[in-house]
């Protein structure tokens, strides 16, 4: 942990919480992951022995609650690590309104369809299954189809083909996709442009954005940078 040896509340609040990765696993706590494969999930690119390491250390600060039920180890946040969520959502906000570019190393669909599928909003499909799938084209073979599944007012995601009858399929690039997700585009726009195909019946067709929904912080005011001076 680092020491700053300041006795600024700010800087004893980073030595906490500066760390790579650290405030990101706070992210997926505060979005709900209890289990170890589950923040796995939400950081896709970070290792299990570094996110072992970043649990401990949350721990030892008083921020996370390791629990043990049934053999099965569980995280929660305490009520210190609770207080953490404005702290993130500004975070995530500023990130929105400031932070406007995003390059080919920012985009994973593993972590695209994770926030996807705890955020869906499940009231809005229809009550019997459905399925999505997507077909991102600028991917490799191996992450370029996921199957999107609700059922029992429950979101699953699947990146093999589970068996069940596809409803509609999507037809888009990851970097679309993510960009709908985040609201930095409009599918009404996608479509036009050629970006994105939905086959499926009219009526399921335009159902999609609203099945879809968006990242939480998608209702943020995007992009507020001044434009570079003319020179």
């Amino acid at each position: 942990m680092s020491q700053y040896g300041q006795f600024c509340p700010v800087a004893k609040a980073m030595e906490v919480l500066d760390e790579r990765w650290t405030l990101l696993v706070i992210r997926e706590l505060l979005a709900g992951s209890t289990h170890f494969n589950e923040l796995r999930r939400g950081n896709p690119k970070m290792s299990p022995a570094l996110l072992s390491r970043r649990l401990r250390s949350l721990e030892r600060a008083g921020v996370v609650r390791r629990d043990l039920e049934d053999g099965r180890t569980s995280y929660h946040l305490t009520a210190a690590g609770e207080e953490l969520r404005p702290v993130v959502e500004g975070l995530g906000a500023w990130g929105i309104r400031w932070i406007g570019d995003l390059g080919e190393d920012d985009l994973d669909p593993h972590l695209l369809l994770w926030d996807m599928r705890r955020t869906v909003p499940v009231e809005e499909w229809p009550a019997q299954r459905t399925v999505v799938h997507f077909h991102f084209a600028d991917q490799p073979s191996a992450t370029a189809r996921w199957w999107l599944c609700v059922a029992d007012q429950q979101a699953d995601v699947c990146d093999y083909d589970p068996g069940y009858e596809v409803t509609a399929t999507v037809e888009t690039t990851l970097s679309t996709m993510v960009r709908l997700w985040r609201v930095d585009r409009t599918w009404s726009d996608a479509l036009r442009a050629g970006d994105l195909r939905v086959d499926a019946p009219t009526d399921v067709r335009r159902a999609m954005p609203t099945w879809l929904g968006q990242m939480s912080l998608g209702a943020v005011p995007h992009d507020l940078r001044e434009p570079a001076a003319v020179r």
